[in-house]
């Protein structure tokens, strides 16, 4: 069997969720089948995996064309045949920048196309604040995607009624629950010298390790409800530290907010580190090991991969209960779910912010001036990674996806 994976983001190029869940994919699925990766960010050196450039005709077009026309390129890339003669048994596109691909390479080379949702342009309308008209470009390729797709893989339960939701002509026996994976020996809690230069990192990096802090790691976009966090910590105990791995604003107007937001914390506290760069996985574990619980306030969250590593470390997590996110924690033994009543817009705003604030405030105190409980549900976290979520799992349900579609 030939599997080819059609991908916005792949190593080194990789800057959110879906990025890290096809290079995991890729590594476990090469062990039982042929895997061709197709991916954006140009040609890469690693063997099975082809890159691709934005066609220089479209070097100044709309950000949604510049994607067709790579996507494009990849449809013929799926055509050919190999070295050893192998063509392709089957496409698998992940998010809507891979998704007309997918869709347009099954009709063209005759093959089945799976995709993977990791999000949903309706569930995102604040896209269009970066696209534009590109906005409806996105929201018809990804339709159009679903609505043809051999199957679907949800990466959550959650994930899944939103699918039926959003594209009520989806036949509800072509769509899968796989949930994301976790690389278990990248995401482990430093012991020994690994410890030592784990605390010399966050040293560097303006972190005091002897001090109780909360960790947040994200992008900087409306889904992942940072503003809501920053205004919750102010509440906070004074001795608590703020550590904020969050950068790549999708648009000018949410970057202010956020700088804003985290200038009159500065203001009001000390301790408040904001790293806006990407990091090293090793530094990330680092900040993760010397955290003492993890946030994730999203208003929007499939799933939730970066909750997975920070539980992979021993890291309790505070996280809004909408989406796949409740499928992660379990309230009371691995962090605290906090409840929203949301605005059925697709914009995933809290009905009544002031109290979701409120109450993401009150669950990260109790923890942080709990640190006892806090360690013990830190492991009973790693524990929950290391039973649901290994990749050699992952990879075996989504093999069966594609047996089944395979007949």
């Amino acid at each position: 069997m030939r599997v080819d994976l059609l991908t916005r983001e792949y190593p080194p190029h990789v800057y959110g969720g879906a990025g890290v869940h096809v290079a995991g994919l890729t590594r476990v699925l090469r062990d039982k089948v042929d895997v061709r990766v197709h991916a954006f960010d140009g040609p890469r050196d690693e063997p099975g995996v082809e890159g691709y450039t934005v066609p220089a005709g479209l070097a100044s077009a709309n950000a949604a064309l510049q994607t067709l026309g790579v996507d494009l390129e990849m449809v013929d890339a799926v055509g050919r045949v190999g070295d050893d003669g192998v063509v392709s048994s089957l496409v698998h596109s992940h998010t809507w920048y891979a998704n007309l691909a997918g869709h347009l390479a099954s009709l063209l080379h005759g093959v089945p196309h799976v995709l993977t949702a990791h999000s949903l342009e309706p569930l995102r309308p604040w896209k269009a604040e970066q696209l534009g008209g590109g906005y409806a470009i996105s929201s018809w390729a990804e339709r159009t995607a679903y609505e043809a797709a051999a199957a679907v893989i949800a990466v959550s339960g959650g994930m899944r009624e939103d699918i039926l939701r959003s594209y009520p002509a989806v036949d509800p026996s072509r769509v899968h629950v796989v949930h994301n994976g976790i690389d278990l020996d990248g995401w482990r809690r430093p012991t020994g010298d690994d410890a030592e230069r784990a605390e010399a990192t966050v040293r560097a990096l303006g972190i005091d390790p002897t001090r109780p802090a909360v960790v947040f790691v994200g992008r900087i976009t409306r889904q992942k409800g940072l503003p809501y966090f920053l205004r919750a910590a102010e509440r906070l105990p004074a001795d608590v530290q703020l550590v904020l791995c969050a950068g790549a604003p999708d648009t000018p107007q949410i970057a202010a907010e956020v700088e804003g937001l985290v200038a009159q914390l500065r203001e009001k506290r000390s301790g408040v580190v904001w790293i806006d760069r990407m990091l090293p996985r090793a530094d990330v574990v680092a900040i993760l090991a010397h955290g003492t619980v993890f946030v994730c306030p999203s208003v929007y969250e499939p799933l939730g991969i970066v909750n997975l590593e920070a539980m992979a470390v021993g890291l309790p997590v505070v996280g809004t209960a909408t989406g796949g996110i409740p499928e992660v924690i379990v309230d009371g033994v691995t962090g605290t779910l906090v409840p929203i009543d949301q605005v059925q817009d697709g914009t995933g705003t809290p009905v009544d912010p002031d109290r979701f604030v409120g109450d993401l405030a009150d669950a990260l105190t109790a923890l942080v001036q709990d640190p006892d409980r806090a360690a013990d549900w830190g492991r009973a976290a790693r524990t929950r990674v290391e039973d649901h979520f290994s990749w050699e799992a992952i990879g075996e349900r989504t093999l069966t996806v594609y047996r089944d579609v395979l007949g």
